[in-house]
């Protein structure tokens, strides 16, 4: 009988400005696939988790998943947070290595390759549910879109300036700043002076606090302004002062808040076993890595086997009755998941649920040579 190990590679950023993410994500992981040998493994095998700290650098993630793939065989990758880092392990994982490979993180859509699976919101399922609903229920139509300048805030600007032209708004200002910048005083300066309405921000950490602190300082919330922030989840209060992100809107697949027996089960066992450390949360990508973690589990079970194009058949229609944020299932041939999504506000230091918005289909493109898998060896 086969007993060697059925391997999972995890990048994760244990260090640098993401790593209060990252290291949410491992313990998470690391907790279920210990379930998962609780149990007596898969296939009745053993399952090992070989976690590699990306350090919120892409060419870190890239030189690690090389390892992963090169040394160490895994069967399957799992992480990333930045999109340019799921580029990255894209390169060695999956251009090169041919290997399985599920993105956990909310990003901007259109990943279309057989061999990658996505468990995290796309805009179809954030910016469109969540911009005509603020739009209709606070009036705003002035849109200012300050932006990290890589892909992520590019193809995510793009659609929420469609939705928001769509309904009747207009975009007053749009740039986008390295990923180490931290002066923002002439980017606020512009928002104030263009009248702009709502804060659409895409700036991410490092740039993140300062960028809040300078807003803040100038009045825009005093003076009626509206901040939308997809990514925010309960992890950024310990990163900003709470009065800065008063009122703050984000759209995700789960909030702690959420009155759902088996999520509060499931925060309570990771309090238990990692406390003091990173929050479980959806937007550090927790609730991504539970459905990759546990929806790959289903597809093996299924194929009863761990052969790549077996387990993405299965994979290809995966379901989970329960999670964090409700159940979720693969969307046939688009390798993208139908999720329940949510709309909160900061109110006080903590997210209340303003909209429940159901389950929300991806809207992703099928993958034309979905089963041709041979070709793509």
């Amino acid at each position: 009988m086969d007993l060697k190990p059925i391997k999972i590679g995890l990048i994760a950023e244990l260090t640098g400005p993401l790593s209060f993410m990252g290291i949410a994500n491992a313990n998470l992981t690391t907790m279920l696939v210990d379930d998962i040998n609780d149990k007596g493994g898969l296939l009745g095998r053993p399952v090992k988790l070989v976690v590699e700290d990306g350090e919120t650098s892409e060419s870190v993630a890239k030189a690690r998943s090389a390892k992963l793939i090169d040394i160490d065989k895994v069967d399957l990758v799992v992480g990333g947070i930045y999109s340019s880092t799921r580029l990255a392990i894209k390169s060695e994982a999956v251009s090169r290595g041919r290997t399985l490979y599920i993105y956990t993180e909310q990003y901007e859509g259109q990943e279309n390759d057989p061999l990658i699976f996505c468990t995290g919101p796309v805009p179809a399922q954030q910016v469109e549910p969540l911009i005509p609903w603020l739009m209709k229920s606070t009036g705003a139509k002035k849109f200012y879109l300050p932006s990290a300048d890589y892909i992520w805030p590019h193809l995510l600007n793009k659609a929420a300036s469609r939705v928001v032209r769509a309904n009747g708004g207009e975009i007053v200002g749009e740039e986008y700043f390295p990923l180490d910048t931290v002066d923002f005083q002439r980017t606020v300066q512009h928002i104030m002076a263009s009248g702009a309405e709502v804060v659409f921000n895409t700036i991410v950490p490092p740039g993140l606090t300062p960028f809040l602190d300078k807003l803040h300082e100038a009045g825009f919330g005093k003076r009626g302004g509206k901040i939308i922030c997809t990514y925010f989840d309960e992890n950024f209060f310990n990163l900003v002062p709470s009065e800065q992100i008063e009122g703050l809107y984000s759209c995700l697949d789960y909030y702690q808040e959420l009155d759902d027996p088996f999520g509060r089960a499931l925060l309570c066992r990771y309090r238990d076993r990692f406390p003091g450390s990173a929050m479980l949360t959806a937007g550090s990508g927790c609730t991504g890595h539970y459905r990759a973690i546990k929806m790959w589990e289903a597809a093996v079970n299924e194929a009863g086997t761990v052969e790549r194009d077996a387990v993405i058949r299965a994979l290809d229609h995966a379901k989970l009755s329960e999670g964090p944020g409700g159940p979720a299932e693969m969307v046939p041939g688009q390798h993208h998941v139908r999720m329940n999504m949510y709309i909160a506000q900061a109110q006080s230091g903590r997210f209340r649920i303003v909209k429940n918005l159901g389950p929300i289909d991806p809207n992703e493109r099928a993958l034309s040579d979905e089963f041709q898998l041979s070709n793509v060896r």
